[in-house]
């Protein structure tokens, strides 16, 4: 039996009501994405993340707050990670079928970890207390991306803050006692209430019904307490700044070499003894220019000149094991440097590829080995859930984890390589703090996009978050070094082969956060989750009172 015209209508009607909603969290996560580097376009924030948490605010079942969750999560991840795509363009070729996948496919994976705060807010009572327990529990399941596959914390919201020069500086401080995670949980609460209070402001004005904040006074506490936390913010920022002095030994004169040698040059094994000479000629100016730099500045005399090249950047596969004079002559051509820092493929002894780093002395004799131990997801650890053979031998094997390297006459060291440094809490030996970090990589794979520069707002973060100073090679860009406040020191900007020296200070004290880690923004997380369903309790036993 046909069913009445009426319901047919009703029926589509629904349909494409649904479908504009599920288009506008897509937009509006898309939109979101603008806020992270390289735009740090923040005030988007005001607008997006009410939108969101007033479809949360306005569910009545968790599956419409888990879809409206996940949904604006896939925009945020699909546009953010766009530039994935990149790394198969290389070889399209031969994966010419996988192009698709990297970016949406990353952002599909990374979906329900925002559909599932939007879902469990729902425990929470509608209004601000659903808004308070949202904050917590997204960044709550933003710190527990570590955890999917070899760990994907790429893009924390809180990254939003590392904008470029000094303004950044001051932004970023509070990452010294919270991490970014912190930054994140601030972000997102001051984004729901402020941008709910300006909305609800401008609808009151125009004669509309508000949403969250009824009355002006609910919406100028709002803005007071923002204000407030604001302030405080940026009181212990500039303390930090200005009253948190390095101490302790100079770190090394760095000599950072970027080759800018094309991935396809490298991936195609082409022109291999060109590369090799490319990397000792800009060695060797670089450490000549850094002996000049020495003799000229009386308090660097007794500091010692370390070289870095990026990750896997000798092109071969048997610098380790088979090429000692290969070794000999970096160092020759290095002379006067006490050590070389050099990213190589190597083969263990279960015929295993790790990607490492290795610590050269004067005499071309390995000093110490590093392997990565944190793999990147489908390029270098293939989950073993998947039936396609997508990443070549069934990946490479993993280390052990952070090490601090001591090489005669150089301050300790913690060697990181690539992907590593986008992990929070943990690029550090705990039990044997180093004085500065080498973080090596390859940024190639993924062109002159917002990816290289999403990941150096990783490194710079944990610069604030250790009080350590970090000197960073990149192959093709950008090489870079911070100081332990993640000030900019000096950089090779992308796409230029050339060398980078600076003398790094000593490290800061050690911070609150290197002292404890992701302890404190996980007991925000919780004491915000916590007090929206406390109180929500006690108002409903009122209620069962009445």
């Amino acid at each position: 039996m046909k069913r009445p015209a009426f319901f047919r209508a009703s029926s589509s009607e629904k349909r494409r009501s649904a479908l504009r909603r599920a288009a506008l969290m897509l937009g509006i996560g898309a939109l979101t994405a603008l806020a992270l580097p390289p735009v740090h376009f923040l005030p988007i924030l005001l607008f997006t993340f009410p939108m969101l948490g007033r479809v949360i605010n306005r569910a009545t079942t968790w599956k419409e707050a888990a879809w409206a969750g996940g949904l604006f999560g896939f925009g945020l991840y699909a546009a953010s990670l766009y530039w994935l795509v990149n790394a198969v363009m290389i070889r399209a070729e031969e994966f010419w079928w996988f192009v698709p996948f990297p970016s949406l496919g990353c952002a599909l994976i990374l979906a329900p970890m925002t559909a599932a705060p939007a879902a469990l807010s729902l425990l929470a009572r509608p209004g601000p207390r659903r808004m308070v327990f949202f904050a917590g529990a997204w960044t709550l399941f933003d710190m527990g991306r570590v955890f999917l596959f070899s760990g994907f914390p790429w893009n924390p919201l809180g990254s939003a803050l590392a904008i470029p020069g000094r303004v950044g500086d001051v932004l970023i401080q509070p990452a010294a006692w919270i991490g970014v995670d912190g930054l994140t949980l601030l972000l997102v609460l001051g984004a729901l209430f402020c941008g709910e209070a300006l909305q609800d402001a401008w609808r009151a004005r125009q004669g509309k019904q508000c949403v969250l904040l009824p009355t002006p006074t609910s919406r100028w506490r709002v803005l007071a307490l923002a204000a407030l936390i604001v302030g405080g913010g940026l009181s212990a920022s500039l303390f930090r700044l200005h009253a948190v002095h390095p101490s302790g030994e100079n770190g090394p004169i760095a000599v950072i070499v970027q080759g800018n040698v094309p991935e396809t040059e490298k991936v195609g094994h082409q022109n291999p003894r060109d590369i090799f000479l490319r990397y000792l000629r800009l060695t060797a100016s670089g450490v000549l220019q850094a002996q000049k730099l020495k003799q000229t500045t009386p308090a660097l005399a007794s500091s010692p000149i370390v070289f870095l090249w990026p990750e896997t950047s000798f092109p071969g596969y048997d610098l380790l094991q088979d090429s000692p004079r290969a070794r000999q002559l970096i160092m020759a051509w290095g002379a006067g440097a006490e050590a070389g820092i050099i990213g190589a493929l190597r083969l263990d002894t279960d015929n295993r590829y790790r990607n490492s780093v290795l610590a050269l002395a004067p005499d071309g004799g390995i000093e110490a080995v590093y392997d990565k131990a944190r793999l990147v997801p489908f390029g270098e650890y293939q989950p073993p859930f998947i039936p396609l053979q997508i990443v070549p031998q069934g990946g490479m094997a993993a280390g052990p984890g952070p090490q601090t390297w001591h090489l005669p006459n150089v301050p300790g060291v913690g060697p990181l390589i690539c992907y590593e440094v986008i992990f929070s809490g943990a690029v550090v030996d705990e039990k044997d703090r180093p004085r500065w970090l080498a973080n090596v990589t390859n940024d190639g794979w993924f062109g002159n996009s917002a990816g290289p520069r999403q990941h150096l707002s990783s490194v710079r973060l944990r610069a604030v978050e250790e009080g350590l100073p970090v000197a960073r090679a990149a192959n093709t860009g950008i090489s870079i070094a911070y100081d332990g406040y993640g000030h900019e020191l000096k950089r090779i900007n992308w796409g230029k082969a050339d060398i980078l020296i600076v003398a790094l200070p000593p490290a800061l004290k050690k911070t609150f956060f290197a002292q404890f880690g992701r302890i404190l923004p996980l007991i925000l997380c919780l004491i915000c989750m916590l007090s929206a369903l406390i109180t929500y309790q006690k108002d409903t036993k009122s209620t069962l009172k009445r």
